[in-house]
């Protein structure tokens, strides 16, 4: 197993019955840009059982934070909620993905579209200043299912009013945009469906898609990510990548 390494679980919280969030140790060697992704896992009948998770914890930040859904019969999440305090975890040494700044050209205001578990990247790159020195607003976008699962984001965008880097950025530009789709709450549904009825321009006071001043970084269900990039490319918006920075990029990897 020498492309993994062996970390302590620093601190563990359990938000609903279907998420739940955990610290590891940062080894010292490990690098990453805000918005990237790791495989971690458990060892299991003596392998390493792997998957990809999405670092929830800005590149400066001395741990690394992961939030997780729980899948009764995933192979890796179903022992993963499980883990404690103390317990190690296999962490891989090299981080990779598309979320990230680099993968955007220049722009005015970002967008951070996200359904459940999707925000843990955007629980990075709100917590980066470069993403505040880069764009004049920036819109984190979450849809839940349930209100519950709301408290993850409600609980980070919360903490950013006293963060040490990027507290005064994130009071002047973030925008908190919450929606629930299928409890009662002051704002009600799909993030698809917000966009096409226009209410969530008019409710951030901001003209609808255009490629002159808009990027976005899309992640969630496939299905999510699908039905939002058809949003986002109708608007005239080209797709990035670390190669190629265009207008939006997706999250291209997933957890059973």
């Amino acid at each position: 197993m020498a492309a993994v390494t062996s970390e302590k679980v620093l601190s563990v919280t359990h938000w609903t019955d279907r998420l739940f969030s955990f610290r590891v140790a940062r080894p010292a060697s490990f690098r990453f840009r805000s918005g990237e992704f790791v495989m971690l896992g458990l060892e299991v009948e003596g392998k390493p059982l792997l998957r990809a998770y999405s670092i929830a914890s800005p590149a400066w930040d001395d741990g690394l934070d992961f939030f997780s859904i729980k899948v009764e019969d995933g192979p890796l999440t179903s022992r993963l909620q499980s883990i404690q305090t103390g317990d190690e975890i296999l962490l891989g040494k090299k981080s990779v993905g598309t979320l990230v700044l680099d993968a955007l050209t220049p722009g005015r205001r970002l967008y951070l579209l996200s359904t459940g578990t999707g925000i843990a990247p955007f629980a990075s790159v709100t917590r980066d200043p470069e993403t505040y020195e880069r764009f004049e607003q920036v819109v984190l976008v979450h849809a839940c299912r349930q209100v519950a699962e709301l408290e993850y984001g409600r609980r980070l965008v919360e903490a950013l009013k006293d963060d040490p880097l990027v507290g005064e950025l994130a009071a002047d530009k973030l925008v908190y945009y919450p929606s629930c789709t299928r409890e009662e709450f002051p704002r009600r549904g799909r993030i698809t469906a917000l966009m096409d009825s226009g209410q969530l321009f008019d409710e951030i006071g901001a003209p609808p898609l255009n490629p002159a001043e808009d990027r976005v970084m899309i992640c969630g269900s496939m299905e999510m990510i699908a039905d939002c990039r058809a949003r986002v490319e109708a608007a005239g918006l080209k797709e990035g990548a670390n190669s190629r920075p265009a207008e939006f990029v997706v999250e291209k990897s997933f957890v059973d």
